[in-house]
C-alpha cells in the first residue's frame, strides 16, 4: 500500500517538474520571438514620438510576461522644431535623453542663410538644435547656464546639441563668454557678399517698419556717397574682418567654419557636407533631400520628420529687394573691399564676392 502511494506521489512530482518545464520554455520562447518581432518592426516602420521637450515622463513601457523592455526613441520630435528626419527606436534598458549645453553654435552672420544652414544640418539624426533663437550670451547672460541648458534640446549619447543666434558674430563680449562656457565649442559663420547682406537687411527692416528712410539715406551721411555711415547696424554687421578678430582672440581658426551664404542656396549638398565633416558627423544629408523652387529662388525639403511632403522654408525667404541707385552699391562695394581682402587673408577662402 504504502509503496503504491510513493509511486503515484514520484510520477506526480514528476510530471509537475515537466509541465513547470514546458512553461518556463514556452514562456522563454514567446518573449524571444516577441523581443525580436518588435526590433524588427521598429526597423522597417518609421515611428514618430510626440513627447515634448518640456515633458519629463519616462519612456513608453511594453510589459511582456513579467520582462519589461523599455522603448526609448534616438530623438524626440519637438513641437518648434520642423525639418527633422524620422529615426530609428532603440530598445535600450534605462537609457534617459537629457538637456545639455551646445556642443556648435552658429554665430552668425544675420541675413546670411543661418536660418537655412540650421534647418538643413538638423535633418541629420545625430544634430539636435534649439528650436529658436535663445540670444543667451548676447541678451540673458545674467540669467546663467543652467538657464540656458533648459533651452536647448533633448539629446542621447552621441548626438550633437546645436544653437543658433546670429547676433554672437557681431556682439562684443560674446566670445569671450562662449569660451568661458566650452573653449572646445565649434563655430558655424554663414557669411555673404556684405552689400547684398546690407540691402537685404534693410529690406526685412522696412517690412516691419513701413516708414522707413530710404537705403541711399541710411547708408551714407549728409546725402552724399562720399562717407559711409559705418554706425549703421547693416554697414557695421559686413566688416567681417573686425568682428572676426576679437574671435581669433580666443578660439583657434580650426574651430570656425565658414559657409558660403550664395553657395549654400544654390548649392546646398555642397555646404552642408562640409558642416558635417566640421562636426564630425557621417554625411547622410546629401543632394537627395533638396530640390530648388525657381519661384522663390530657395532650395527646399522633400521632406523632414514634422512633414513628409515637400516644403520650402517660410514666406520671409526670398523676398523681392527695393531698388537702389547702383552708384551707391558701387560706392559700397568700394568701402568693402580692404575688409574683405583682410578677411580673405584670415580665412584663407576666396568667397565669390572678394
Amino acid at each position: 500500500m504504502f509503496s503504491w502511494h510513493s509511486n503515484l506521489s514520484n510520477r506526480t512530482i514528476a510530471l509537475t517538474i515537466l509541465i513547470c518545464v514546458f512553461i518556463l520554455y514556452f514562456s522563454y520562447s514567446f518573449n524571444s520571438c516577441l523581443i525580436s518581432s518588435i526590433n524588427k518592426t521598429f526597423k522597417k516602420i518609421p515611428i514618430r514620438n510626440y513627447l515634448s521637450p518640456v515633458v519629463t515622463t519616462e519612456p513608453p513601457e511594453i510589459k511582456i510576461l513579467g520582462s519589461i523592455v523599455r522603448i526609448v526613441p534616438l530623438t524626440y520630435n519637438y513641437s518648434e522644431i520642423d525639418g527633422s528626419p524620422k529615426y530609428r527606436f532603440l530598445r535600450q534598458q534605462g537609457l534617459r535623453p537629457s538637456r545639455h549645453l551646445p556642443d556648435a553654435l552658429v554665430i552668425g552672420v544675420k541675413k546670411s542663410g543661418t536660418r537655412a544652414l540650421l534647418e538643413f544640418i538638423r535633418l541629420h539624426p545625430d544634430v539636435r538644435a534649439a528650436g529658436c533663437e535663445v540670444h543667451f550670451f548676447d541678451r540673458h547672460y545674467a540669467k546663467g547656464l543652467h538657464w540656458y541648458r533648459r533651452h536647448m534640446p533633448y539629446t542621447i549619447e552621441g548626438q550633437i546639441t546645436m544653437e543658433k543666434s546670429p547676433s554672437y558674430f557681431v556682439t562684443k563680449e560674446v566670445p569671450q563668454r562662449i569660451h568661458h562656457m566650452n573653449p572646445g565649442t565649434k563655430l558655424l559663420v554663414v557669411v555673404r557678399d556684405p552689400v547684398t547682406r546690407a540691402i537685404s537687411d534693410y529690406t526685412q527692416a522696412t517690412s516691419k517698419k513701413a516708414d522707413m528712410k530710404k537705403f541711399e539715406e541710411l547708408a551714407f551721411i549728409n546725402g552724399s556717397y562720399e562717407v559711409v555711415d559705418t554706425s549703421w547696424g547693416p554697414v557695421k554687421i559686413g566688416v567681417y574682418a573686425r568682428h572676426l578678430e576679437r574671435w581669433l582672440q580666443y578660439f583657434p581658426l580650426s574651430q570656425l567654419l565658414f559657409i558660403s551664404g550664395e553657395r549654400l542656396i544654390v548649392d546646398p549638398a555642397f555646404e552642408i557636407g562640409r558642416v558635417q565633416d566640421f562636426l564630425g558627423l557621417k554625411r547622410v544629408v546629401t543632394e537627395k533631400h533638396f530640390y530648388f523652387n525657381s519661384t522663390k529662388g530657395f532650395p527646399c525639403l522633400f521632406k523632414s520628420e514634422a512633414r513628409s511632403t515637400p516644403h520650402c522654408l517660410g514666406k520671409t525667404k526670398g523676398r523681392n529687394h527695393p531698388y537702389i541707385d547702383p552708384a551707391a552699391i558701387d560706392r559700397l562695394r568700394e568701402f568693402y573691399r580692404p575688409f574683405n581682402n583682410k578677411f580673405y587673408q584670415m580665412t584663407g577662402i576666396n568667397f565669390s564676392w572678394l
